[in-house]
């Protein structure tokens, strides 16, 4: 029997009344990493380690394609620390998805198809919610530096503008555009990555050995090109809503 697919992320188990659904706790442990990861970073050395290393790299290769966008070094780096969290924490949730036997390990449930395993930790992209709450916080964040940068009433004047009716239609035109970036932004991420698992899930139930390996670096590089994509658009969207013109 194939194994059961959920859009829907799986509640685990209930902490009070909220749910705690095995996305959330894949979006919890990314974090975790993440902070984890910067706290040994945070204790640079003079020569550097091979993950300290490897990290600067990271840095100085998305500094170098910021730099001639934002007009200068120093705006890059005023805007970095944003753009690498964003990359970093869809890399990690993404990859944590398809780290061998995530998927596998799991409570059985009693449902109307039977009894079903609903697995501790799934890939945090592969829910809706999470993505459409990531594309928010991007959204979010652009306005929050636009505002920071050029001012509220300037930044508030792209969208709202009673000079006349062009202007005033253009702006309806611009704030529509903001929410469909949010959309664009989430169910890209989340059609994805979601596809991806269940395109391992069916290989892994009808070839379980050898035959998933390709598929399993397929979405490696999957994974990291929609992190990278997610993050170079909102430093596009971060140097358009910085700019005074």
């Amino acid at each position: 029997m194939l194994p059961h697919i959920e859009i829907a992320a799986e509640k685990v188990f209930e902490l009070g009344n909220m749910p705690i659904t095995n996305t959330l706790l894949s979006s919890v442990t990314a974090a975790g990493l993440l902070m984890g990861a910067g706290f040994f970073l945070f204790q640079s050395r003079m020569i550097p380690s091979t993950f300290q290393a490897l990290f600067e790299v990271i840095v100085e290769k998305f500094l170098r394609i910021m730099e001639p966008m934002f007009g200068s070094r120093a705006r890059a780096e005023r805007y970095i620390p944003i753009i690498l969290t964003i990359f970093f924490f869809v890399l990690t949730s993404n990859w944590l998805g398809i780290v061998p036997g995530v998927g596998s390990v799991g409570l059985f449930k009693k449902t109307d198809a039977g009894e079903t395993l609903v697995p501790l930790f799934r890939s945090a992209a592969s829910d809706p919610n999470t993505t459409l709450a990531l594309g928010i916080v991007a959204i979010v964040w652009v306005h929050i530096l636009g505002v920071a940068a050029i001012g509220f009433r300037k930044h508030a004047g792209k969208f709202f503008s009673l000079k006349g009716p062009i202007d005033f239609f253009t702006g309806v035109l611009e704030f529509i555009s903001e929410i469909a970036k949010i959309l664009s932004f989430s169910f890209r991420l989340f059609g994805n990555i979601f596809a991806g698992e269940v395109l391992l899930i069916i290989i892994a139930f009808l070839a379980p050995y050898i035959i998933p390996v390709p598929f399993l670096a397929l979405e490696l590089f999957v994974g990291f090109i929609q992190a990278l994509v997610f993050a170079m658009l909102t430093m596009v969207f971060i140097r358009i809503a910085t700019a005074h013109h």
